[in-house]
């Protein structure tokens, strides 16, 4: 049965709104998610949060119900609370039916199958955490295999990376690396790097995108370091026809990825 919660004091209380916090974050080994359309997402998955809370008046919503039971099922532990502590627990006004604290999973590269999909999506030092979602999202709707960070990358377990990605991280393994590490691996089988430049004449759509591809970007400010350049089978551009001299990371990831999948599909 789940227990009721309504005192700001609360312990718990104290302890999930710390998961906010990055360096709580990694010494607690978990994080948050909110909203009943990603934790769904996760449910579907087999990935079921260790507490949820969820207000008492959406405790008869038949998704929030079944949720609930699940996480009891599985050992869990489900906690009806007011809106106001919901609000507290995820920082917005206008908070979300549920909120629910999760154990952080690690993928490795070794854990990767590249013959899973043709398209891989690597971000080299993204800062950004709705760049981050969003790239997560197209990863999704374009079915690829993984995203794969490279560097100091923004966390993706950080509360503004899970909003954004809107379920995605529970659907898209997400590995970090370094660049070596990655690079070696990447050699060790089949795949083409191919990186999004500016320091380059070629069209994305004149490029050929066999499969596996694993697209690179870099860095939101800054673009990709000159050794990772470098290291690409292919370097491509977007072009411009206005002021601007690019897109931004997460919306160039998705020109480009789409592009890889026309080709492929035929």
């Amino acid at each position: 049965m789940p227990r009721e919660i309504t005192a700001f004091s609360n312990p718990l209380i104290k302890y999930v709104r710390d998961l906010r916090d990055k360096r709580h974050r990694r010494a607690a080994g978990q994080f948050l998610a909110e909203g009943l359309r990603i934790l769904t997402e996760a449910r579907e998955t087999g990935r079921l949060p260790r507490t949820l809370f969820y207000a008492a008046t959406s405790a008869n919503h038949p998704l929030v119900h079944a949720l609930s039971m699940d996480v009891e099922d599985a050992g869990g532990e489900s906690i009806q609370t007011t809106p106001d502590i919901l609000s507290k627990l995820s920082g917005k006004d206008n908070p979300q039916a549920v909120v629910g604290v999760f154990d952080e999973f690690a993928v490795t590269l070794e854990d990767l199958d590249r013959s899973a999909s043709g398209i891989w999506l690597v971000a080299e030092r993204l800062r950004d955490p709705g760049n981050l979602g969003t790239i997560l999202r197209t990863g999704d709707a374009v079915g690829a295999g993984g995203l794969i960070l490279i560097g100091e990358s923004v966390d993706p377990f950080s509360v503004e990376a899970v909003r954004a990605s809107m379920g995605a991280l529970f659907t898209i393994p997400v590995v970090k690396s370094e660049w070596t590490p990655f690079l070696d691996w990447l050699r060790t089988g089949p795949g083409q790097l191919v990186g999004l430049s500016l320091d380059t004449d070629t069209d994305y759509r004149s490029a050929t995108y066999a499969a596996p591809t694993f697209l690179l970007t870099g860095n939101e400010a800054q673009g990709m370091l000159p050794e990772m350049a470098e290291a690409c089978d292919t370097l491509v551009k977007i072009p411009m026809l206005g002021k601007a001299d690019s897109l931004n990371a997460a919306v160039a990831t998705a020109v480009m990825a789409y592009e890889v999948l026309a080709q492929q599909r035929g």
